[in-house]
């Protein structure tokens, strides 16, 4: 009698988990516990959104690997053997591209709906289904007010604004190679103008910075705390600030692109179902109006979510005119992507002292001569900026599938050690760039002394 009783009990407790394994949800039976996501975005990002998600999966815990677009790129293929890592989250559709390329991501079909095929004329998810798009993003200038109006500096609104002399030690911005959005934004500018003028205006502007940041959430926090009073930012570093209160604003410039930011599953994910869940919740409807929470301030991809949104937020859904003058070409972009962040760090990043010098030297001679008739001097002031404006290799090489694979490792620093045919053509792009901008600086010099 007592072992049948025993029985009995076993039996109904048996019963009881059985019930109770019914009634659970299935995802919380289904996923794993854990989710290791490599992402470039900044803490208000991704506590923001890892916490709105565990809240929903309360039995995975998310962890976040802060690494840079590119280093995030190199990490993945350098573990690529013994992966550990479910996602890869970031804002650069070229950097998918690129380890889709090298075939470090799995495909993805989304079972959420209302996500249209496009936002402007940019696909949101990759036609072949290895990343999707969570929201947009466009790529402009922030600015502090209450620096401009110290300064009695006017407010830019074009990219060639940020050339005049008004703005010279004013402006911030990160480096391509430190920051996959401000890649994004260099190509932009290189697509919209064309490579000769493109990095023209790109060394113009460079002439007028005060710094080149070490990461990329250092612009806006430069412009916040009025370091610098004007900085080059992808848009919802400039809207996400202004939200929370700082004293500054954003324009997109008529030259600008709209792109998905994005995120893709790795391949061999030890985590997928994790994956997965944090895909479809992201683009749930729940999970886009987290994207107009005051810390992130990202535009949705799904376009019923603007109904939510704060009066004056942009949406590219209705208003055309947001990367309507550039349809950014991925596959050129993902061509010449090593090429520019290298040439932007030899002739930018690391020459700034340098350019910084010939450009103020140019501005200076131009201010003499306004008003003033002196053809001398004024050939002097055009061949400066012509050796300024001097490009080291045409858009055709720097598209060169081959000549691309030169340059494997990222010159962090200016005295980064970079070996074998990379040093040798940055060396050769150094001893050009230098001498240009020592000549230039004498040059606009002398016409100066001229007037």
């Amino acid at each position: 009698m007592k072992k049948f009783c025993v029985n009995r009990s076993l039996g109904f407790i048996g019963a009881v988990l059985v019930a109770a394994a019914l009634v659970m949800p299935f995802q919380a039976r289904a996923l794993e516990d854990k989710l290791i996501i490599v992402t470039s975005y900044p803490p208000d990002t991704t506590v923001t959104i890892k916490k709105a998600f565990e809240k929903v999966h309360p039995g995975i815990t998310v962890e976040m690997l802060k690494k840079k677009t590119t280093a995030g790129i190199k990490y993945l293929q350098e573990t690529a053997a013994k992966n550990t890592s479910d996602m890869f989250w970031a804002s650069a559709p070229d950097a998918f591209e690129v380890l889709k390329g090298d075939d470090l991501l799995q495909k993805y079909t989304v079972k959420v709906t209302g996500i249209p095929a496009k936002v402007g004329a940019f696909p949101i998810n990759d036609p072949d289904g290895y990343y999707k798009g969570f929201a947009a993003s466009g790529y402009g200038i922030m600015w502090n007010t209450r620096y401009l109006k110290a300064k009695k500096l006017p407010v830019p609104g074009e990219w060639i604004d940020l050339v005049k002399p008004i703005y010279h030690g004013h402006v911030g911005m990160s480096a391509p190679s430190r920051s996959g959005t401000t890649h994004l934004t260099v190509e932009t500018l290189l697509q919209g103008e064309g490579w000769e003028q493109g990095w023209s205006m790109w060394k113009d502007i460079a002439g007028n910075f005060k710094t080149v940041t070490e990461r990329s959430f250092g612009v806006p926090d430069g412009v916040n705390s009025g370091q610098f009073g004007i900085g080059i930012v992808i848009d919802f570093f400039g809207l996400s600030s202004k939200a929370s209160g700082f004293p500054v604003d954003f324009v997109y410039p008529t030259v600008t692109t709209l792109v998905p930011a994005n995120f893709a599953i790795v391949k061999n994910a030890p985590h997928p179902k994790a994956a997965a869940a944090f895909i479809e919740f992201l683009l749930s409807p729940a999970g886009q109006e987290v994207l107009l929470d005051p810390k992130i301030r990202r535009l949705p991809v799904n376009p019923a979510t603007y109904a939510k949104a704060p009066a004056g937020f942009p949406n590219p859904f209705k208003d055309k005119s947001i990367g309507a003058a550039v349809k950014f070409d991925l596959q050129l972009s993902k061509s010449r992507y090593n090429v520019v962040n290298s040439l932007f760090d030899v002739m930018i990043t690391y020459r700034l002292a340098d350019l910084r010098e010939a450009v103020g030297a140019i501005q200076a001679a131009e201010a003499k001569l306004k008003g003033k008739s002196n053809a001398e001097a004024a050939g002097l002031i055009k061949e400066a900026r012509a050796l300024v404006a001097a490009m080291p290799i045409s858009a055709a090489k720097a598209s060169e599938k081959d000549f691309n694979k030169i340059f494997k490792k990222k010159r962090k620093k200016a005295t980064t050690k970079v070996t074998g045919r990379q040093a040798e053509v940055e060396r050769e792009w150094d001893a050009k760039v230098t001498a240009n901008y020592a000549k230039a600086k004498a040059l606009a010099e002398k016409a100066a002394s001229m007037l």
